[in-house]
């Protein structure tokens, strides 16, 4: 007689830790945006955001608006939360999406307005492709992976900027010494250090 063999039962995958973020300025002021503790995940600070959404200020009202490395999705949230009128978020964490949409929910934002991705920086660009250029774009990828070569790269190649298009780009690293194969192509408007964080406005360069 053969014995039975008990199975465990299997537990219940843990959720990551939740931490907030609250939006600073605009319509959607002082609400929370909810974002999982993960390695490479942290919302740029308040008063960078600050310094940031100063150097946008109107140029936001109306923009069609991409966050290539949404995180948090605090950007993508206080650039609604200032006027723009649409929004593409791009995040490959499963977890950290749910969290976007739910936050979105919770903002009473219309689908219409917010369009969220769930896919690698690499697997979304060639997607928009054919789709209108963006007015405002947001390229503040974790910085261990060094994306901001290979995101610009796809933004140019995949013709999704426009020669007004304002690139807000922060990294870990002075850009002088980053953008250094782009210098031919963007031309920088504004540039700041912040602690150890470097941020800058750039635009294409007309001809």
């Amino acid at each position: 007689m053969m014995s039975k063999i008990s199975k465990r039962p299997n537990k219940a995958t843990k959720s990551p830790p939740v931490s907030h973020v609250r939006i600073i300025g605009g319509e959607y002021r002082r609400r929370l945006v909810a974002f999982i503790d993960a390695d490479g995940l942290r919302p740029t600070p308040d008063r960078v955001r600050e310094t940031i959404f100063n150097w946008l200020a109107d140029d936001l009202v109306n923009a069609k608006v991409l966050d290539c490395c949404a995180g948090s999705g605090v950007l993508g949230f206080e650039a609604l939360s200032r006027g723009a009128k649409q929004l593409t978020s791009i995040e490959p964490n499963h977890e950290q999406c749910r969290h976007i949409k739910a936050t979105q929910s919770l903002l009473g934002i219309a689908d219409t307005k917010i369009v969220t991705m769930e896919a690698t920086i690499q697997q979304a660009l060639p997607q928009l492709a054919n789709t209108e250029p963006f007015d405002v774009v947001f390229i503040d990828p974790p910085y261990q992976l060094a994306l901001w070569g290979t995101i610009l790269h796809g933004l140019i190649n995949h013709q999704l900027i426009h020669s007004q298009t304002l690139l807000y780009i922060e990294s870990d690293q002075d850009h002088s010494h980053l953008l250094e194969s782009f210098t031919a192509s963007l031309e920088p408007l504004k540039y700041k250090k912040m602690g150890q964080i470097f941020a800058g406005i750039y635009q294409l360069k007309t001809l």
